[in-house]
């Protein structure tokens, strides 16, 4: 906004030549407040856009934690970036950005990343067992709290079901073959939504060895056996 002054010397009823000036004010730079994002590791995080009510403004950022993956501090708009976190807990970092028009800064705005870690699921050894023999108690385990066991099975011929959540408890092994039979038990950790590499876990049961009934032998003292 700008208001032009005139101003005219006057003396004894004598005036003078008018002089002119202006008085401009600036508006204050306004920044749009953006929203939060919250993330898995090795995601692909959203164009972080500002926008401001007023012309020409152009925008700096600083940023108070560079683990996520995003430098310290920056200028314009944050283009997408992939997510990191090297830790087993969520990682989080504020976003402040200034908005300036005319050499006018307005308030900052705050904003948060937050990138969840991918939990890794720890496995016990493979279990190798006869038919009918009760299988070991499975246990799975992760460095990241609350992680959540989700598992397949490919073979519910052995007496695990196809599907299941936490650990497998003990079962009976089944074999009603005469060749050993297995299962692949796949399982993926999962916490705050975040998915974790699968790994698997197999269980091998040997089936019941068995023999055929032998004819019995009558024989004179001295015969030669069958």
């Amino acid at each position: 906004v700008t208001a032009t002054i005139t101003v005219t010397p006057n003396s004894n009823n004598c005036p003078g030549t008018p002089l002119v000036f202006t008085i401009t004010v600036n508006p204050t730079a306004t920044v749009a407040q953006p929203a939060d994002q919250v993330l898995c590791k090795n995601a692909q995080t959203d164009e972080v856009i500002f926008t401001g009510s007023v012309a020409s403004t152009s925008f700096t950022w600083t940023n108070n934690n560079t683990m996520i993956g995003l430098p310290a501090s920056g200028t314009g708009n944050i283009p997408a970036f992939t997510a990191i976190n090297n830790t087993t807990l969520p990682v989080t970092a504020t976003i402040t950005v200034i908005p300036e028009s005319n050499g006018c800064p307005g308030s900052p705005r705050e904003f948060t990343i937050t990138v969840n870690p991918m939990p890794a699921v720890t496995i016990p050894s493979d279990q190798r067992l006869c038919n009918g023999n009760t299988t070991g108690m499975i246990y799975f385990a992760s460095a990241v709290n609350g992680a959540v066991y989700n598992w397949t099975n490919n073979n519910t011929s052995i007496g695990l079901a196809a599907t299941g959540t936490g650990n497998i408890a003990p079962f009976t092994a089944i074999n009603n073959s005469n060749l050993p039979d297995s299962a692949i038990i796949t399982v993926t950790a999962t916490a705050a939504g975040c998915s974790g590499p699968a790994k698997t876990v197999k269980i091998i049961v040997d089936p019941t060895a068995s023999v055929n009934q032998s004819v019995n032998q009558v024989l004179c003292n001295g015969a030669l056996t069958s």
